[in-house]
C-alpha cells in the first residue's frame, strides 16, 4: 500500500510553509510598488510647453492686477461738491409756464423745453433757454414783450425739473435717470433709484464710484458713509452724473488646500481668513493649521504671507488674521501625515488586486500545485511501500 498521507516532519513542512508565505508576500510587495508606480505614472498629466512664438497678436499675456482700490477722502469730496449756492438751469425736457399779469392772452401752461434747448412761445417767438436759469429766461421774455407792451410784468414758473438729473447704474432696484427738484446727493440719487435690493445678508455694500464729465471718477466708501453714518462722504451729484454700483458677485476669494469644500466665497464685510476657512466648511482632518497661506496679487510676482491658525486658535493670537481683498487666495496646507496616508491609499488598492489574484489562484489548485513541486524538490514528496 502507498502511504498518501502528508509528510512525517511536521516542523520542516510548517517552516517549508512559512517560506513559502514569505516569498509570496515579498512577490505581492514587489508587484504592489511596481503597480503603485504604474498607476501614479499613468495617471499624472505632464504638460509640455510649446515653442510659441508671443507676439502682440496673441492673447498669451499675464492679466495685471486692478489697481488698489482707493476711496476719496472727505476733503476730497468736499472739493467736488460745489461749495456755491445751487442754481438751476434749464433744459431738455424741463415744463415750465409763463404767467403775464393782467394778460391772460400772454399766459400759457407747460410749455416743454425742446431737445435742442428753445422754447416756441407765441407772440414772442422762439428762445434759447439752454443752460439758462429760469430768471434769466424770464428776462428775456419782459425784454420781447416791452416791444409790444408797457411794463408786462412776467413770471414763469417751472412746473416740472428734467434737466437735473443723474444716471444711476448697477445694484439698485430701479437702475436709470433720476432727477432732483433741487440739489441732489448721492443718498438722495439711491433713494430716488429705489434703494438697494435685498439680496441676502452674504451681499452688502462696498463702493459707488461717481463718474462726472470725461475726465472726473471717484470712489466713494459705502461701509463709512451708510454703517458709520460719515456724511462728508454725501457727495453732491451734478447734472449728467453717472452713479455705479457694483454688483458684490463681482468680488470673491478662494479657499484651496485640505478645507472640506473648497471653491470660490463671495466677499463679504469684514471677511478674514479664519472666517474664510470656516465658510469653506473648517479644515480637514489632513490639514496643517500651522501652514495656512494667503495670496494676493499685487503684481505680476504677488505676494505670500503665512498665517498660523494653531497659535490664533491656542493662544488666542489675532494679528495675522488678515483682512481679505477681492481675488485673494486661501491656502490650506496638508499635514506630513495627509501624505504618508495618500501613499498608504495608492497602495491599499494594489494590494487588494494581488491578495484576489492569489485567493483566485487558490481556487483553481494553481497554487497546491506549485507548492508540491516545491515540496518535491527538497524531498517532501509522499512514500510508498
Amino acid at each position: 500500500m502507498r502511504d498518501t498521507s502528508m509528510p512525517s516532519q511536521p516542523h520542516s513542512y510548517a517552516k517549508k510553509h512559512n517560506g513559502w508565505s514569505a516569498f509570496i508576500f515579498i512577490q505581492q510587495i514587489l508587484l504592489c510598488i511596481l503597480c503603485t508606480l504604474l498607476i501614479t505614472s499613468c495617471s499624472s498629466i505632464s504638460p509640455k510647453e510649446t515653442s510659441v512664438q508671443l507676439s502682440p497678436e496673441k492673447n498669451f499675456k499675464p492679466e495685471l492686477p486692478e489697481k488698489k482700490q482707493t476711496f476719496a477722502s472727505p476733503e476730497a469730496v468736499r472739493k467736488l461738491s460745489s461749495t456755491s449756492p445751487f442754481q438751476y438751469y434749464l433744459g431738455p425736457g424741463d415744463v415750465i409756464s409763463i404767467t403775464v399779469w393782467k394778460r391772460p392772452e400772454l399766459s400759457h401752461e407747460r410749455i416743454i423745453v425742446a431737445p435742442d434747448g428753445m422754447l416756441s412761445i407765441p407772440r414772442i417767438g422762439n428762445i434759447n433757454a439752454l443752460q439758462k436759469t429760469p430768471e434769466d429766461v424770464q428776462q428775456l421774455i419782459s425784454k420781447r414783450l416791452k416791444a409790444l407792451y408797457t411794463k408786462p410784468e412776467v413770471t414763469l414758473r417751472v412746473e416740472e425739473f428734467r434737466n437735473n438729473k443723474a444716471f444711476v447704474l448697477g445694484r439698485v432696484s430701479k437702475p436709470g435717470v433720476v432727477h432732483f427738484p433741487g440739489k441732489g446727493t448721492l443718498l438722495e440719487a439711491l433713494a430716488l433709484a429705489g434703494g438697494l435690493p435685498y439680496q441676502g445678508k452674504a451681499t452688502f455694500l462696498t463702493k459707488c464710484a461717481i463718474i462726472r464729465g470725461r475726465d472726473t471718477v471717484i470712489w466713494i466708501d459705502l461701509q463709512d458713509l451708510l454703517k458709520k453714518g460719515n456724511m462728508a462722504l454725501n457727495a453732491s451729484v451734478k447734472n449728467n452724473d453717472i452713479i455705479f454700483i457694483p454688483e458684490a458677485e463681482d468680488q470673491l476669494i478662494y479657499v484651496m488646500g485640505e478645507v472640506v469644500t473648497p471653491g470660490a466665497i463671495q466677499l463679504t464685510s469684514n471677511m478674514n481668513v479664519l472666517k474664510a476657512v470656516m465658510l469653506a466648511g473648517g479644515m480637514s482632518k489632513q490639514a496643517n493649521p500651522e501652514k495656512i497661506f494667503v495670496i494676493r496679487q499685487e503684481n505680476l510676482q504677488g505676494e505670500v504671507i503665512k498665517v498660523d491658525l494653531k497659535d490664533l486658535l491656542e493662544k488666542g493670537n489675532f494679528s495675522r488674521n488678515f483682512t481679505l481683498m477681492s481675488n485673494d487666495i486661501v491656502f490650506v496646507s496638508p499635514s506630513g501625515m495627509a501624505k504618508f496616508n495618500y501613499s498608504i491609499e495608492k497602495l491599499i488598492p494594489a494590494l487588494q488586486v494581488l491578495s484576489l489574484g492569489t485567493d483566485n489562484a487558490e481556487s483553481f489548485g494553481l497554487m497546491q500545485e506549485f507548492r508540491n513541486k516545491a515540496w518535491g524538490q527538497e524531498g517532501f514528496v509522499n512514500t510508498g511501500d
